[in-house]
């Protein structure tokens, strides 16, 4: 109770004394990371969930589909489907945050302050892609000490990042999408779960694209999740391909720039009429 009515005098007060955009974003930036420090329980479910699925996963299907990967070493292929796979976990719970805000009228009160829009995007974007970092980074660690080598190096651990980066906003962006349309925490979570896992094994995360049937290669070309694991695949395993990662930066980018503008469009409609 005490941290909501913090949040509302905040409010005001920076209504009070709007001084601009960079501000704005800051101001939203610091709110959401105080809310997440706040809640422990989202970082470590972050964590646990791809280091659960990295350790299952090679262990399981290792000696099965080594034949089949480039260089037969399956724990390399895999940690570049599970670094995405982290982003994603994270980015599809990034709407609940404002599912929150409504439950409790605080979203009603951003709204109808002078707070632009862009500027909340920007600022809780932000505080969501660096909880992302954190999986990342525990990721790449990981599967540094399980034996996967990243042939680009310490260079290499940044593109990544950067990669990892680009390829979240725009599920980030579905997730406040839903979140904000249905006012739902428990709808907005299903929906996000509902559209994460068939992207992930519907495309060349666990396998490579020849190993899937016909119809399914079709569908992983097309596949944003695609995109961003060849890109930090042939960072980590076949170095600084550009024509990979160059396509995939060039086409996450532009599904960053449509989804993020259709989100700014849902918070600027988005009413006490429309939200519940």
């Amino acid at each position: 109770m005490t941290s909501h009515r913090e949040s509302e005098r905040g409010l005001s007060s920076e209504a009070g004394s709007h001084s601009g955009f960079f501000d704005d974003v800051r101001t939203t930036f610091a709110r959401w990371n105080v809310k997440k420090l706040r809640e422990p329980f989202v970082l470590v479910f972050a964590l646990v969930q791809p280091v659960v699925f990295l350790v299952l996963f090679s262990q399981v299907f290792g000696r099965l589909a080594a034949g089949a990967v480039p260089g037969g070493d399956y724990l390399a292929f895999l940690v570049p489907a599970i670094v995405i796979q982290a982003a994603l976990i994270t980015a599809a719970g990034s709407g609940i945050g404002f599912v929150q805000d409504v439950e409790t009228g605080m979203f009603e009160k951003v709204l109808v302050s002078p707070v632009s829009r862009v500027a909340m995007f920007a600022g809780k974007a932000s505080s969501d892609l660096l909880l992302i970092l954190i999986p990342t980074f525990l990721m790449v660690g990981l599967g540094r000490v399980l034996g996967a080598r990243i042939t680009t190096g310490l260079l290499g651990i940044v593109g990544i990042v950067a990669v990892v980066l680009v390829f979240s906003v725009w599920f980030v962006s579905v997730s406040y999408i839903l979140g904000i349309t249905t006012g739902s925490s428990r709808v907005t979570g299903i929906s996000t779960n509902l559209v994460q896992f068939p992207l992930l094994f519907a495309s060349t995360a666990f396998v490579p694209e020849k190993a899937l049937p016909g119809w399914l290669q079709l569908v992983s070309s097309v596949n944003p999740v695609t995109y961003g694991v060849d890109a930090v695949r042939a960072i980590m395993l076949t170095g600084w391909t550009w024509d990979v990662i160059g396509r995939s930066l060039l086409v996450l980018g532009a599904l960053d720039v449509v989804l993020g503008a259709v989100a700014v469009y849902f918070i600027d409609r988005a009413s006490s009429a429309t939200v519940r």
